[in-house]
């Protein structure tokens, strides 16, 4: 098993890629090599400064890195010799069967669907994110990649999320749900009106329509919805968990009662905060292309790059992409054109 890292991408790139991907390759004997791709004098220097193990490391140099801020199109075709570009290249002609990014979101979807190619049977990729609830964790799918969404798509995603769950969560029948404004099946617009009916006469463990709220009770598994609202979702849940660390911070440090409480509490809340870190994970995969791509988060630490890698490895053991093409097979009129 070999992945292609781009080096170059992140907050804190390449000194924080570049040792977690040491740490990982250390701790995960079952991935034969990882591909470090960019400035080629600066990561060797960190690898040296970690001493890595050079027969399971290697580095590919690319001169150019693509900025968080740039149109990722534009700079795809602009920067050809990207680290993101050539990380991806990797997987296209064989030499790693997966890649990683903390950069640039939008070019790492892009570069993945130009070059990689969809899976059979799938119209586009999604961004799936697991997210922690009161009972356990939840697949939220799509989580930017498509702002606008076909109910053809939204099924695809809903198969898609159903193996993830099932393979990488380790459930065994995930219950899959609509997001929608209500439960009933008359609530909706007209996109969530059309995908129920399709969901419901699939193979999936289909549940109806549930709302924001049934994300973290932990009554659902697999969580579908077009890109736009799915980011939306995303980025106000991890905005109202970083609003309530201040505020909890802020009441308990006003008095030295609430201080001696706080005390007390400690291990809690180091065990609710545990749950809650974007970095078990490392980042989020984007299902649905010919390859395993995984996108880290801008801010990733060298733990968050060592439990992607993680989460990689998981994903190449299990084959999900064949067991995606597999199910997408079995949906109604799968290969009929909207």
């Amino acid at each position: 098993m070999r992945i292609a890292v781009d080096a170059m991408g992140g907050d804190f790139a390449p000194d924080e890629i570049v040792p977690g991907c040491v740490d990982a390759i250390r701790a995960f004997p079952s991935i034969d090599r990882i591909i470090l791709v960019g400035d080629e004098a600066r990561i060797r220097r960190d690898l040296a400064a970690h001493d890595a193990p050079e027969d399971r490391m290697d580095v590919l140099h690319a001169s150019e890195v693509i900025d968080m801020g740039e149109a990722p199109a534009m700079a795809l075709r602009r920067k050809k010799d990207s680290s993101i570009s050539r990380a991806i290249e990797l997987v296209k002609k064989g030499e790693a069967d997966a890649v990683f990014s903390a950069g640039s979101t939008g070019a790492m979807v892009a570069g993945s669907a130009l070059k990689l190619r969809t899976l059979d049977g799938i119209d586009r990729p999604t961004i799936a994110t697991v997210l922690p609830t009161q009972k356990h964790e939840v697949v939220l799918l799509d989580a930017g990649a498509n702002p606008e969404c076909t109910e053809r798509m939204l099924c695809q995603f809903a198969v898609m999320g159903d193996v993830y769950a099932r393979e990488i969560l380790g459930i065994a029948t995930p219950r899959v749900g609509l997001l929608s404004i209500g439960g009933e099946e008359a609530k909706g617009n007209e996109l969530t009106k059309q995908t129920f009916k399709r969901l419901q006469e699939s193979h999936l463990n289909f549940i109806g329509n549930v709302e924001s709220h049934d994300l973290f009770e932990g009554d659902v598994d697999v969580v579908v919805c077009d890109g736009f609202t799915g980011n939306v979702v995303l980025k106000t849940s991890e905005a109202v968990a970083g609003a309530m660390k201040t505020w909890l911070k802020s009441e308990f440090t006003s008095t030295w009662t609430r201080k001696l409480g706080a005390l007390m509490l400690k291990p809690a809340f180091k065990a609710i905060s545990d749950k809650s870190n974007p970095e078990t994970r490392g980042g989020a995969p984007l299902l649905g292309v010919n390859g395993i791509v995984y996108i880290g988060h801008g801010s990733s630490s060298r733990v968050a790059v060592k439990n992607a890698m993680k989460v990689v490895r998981d994903s190449l053991q299990h084959d999900i992409n064949h067991h995606m093409i597999d199910d997408i097979a079995r949906l109604p009129d799968a290969r009929e054109a909207d």
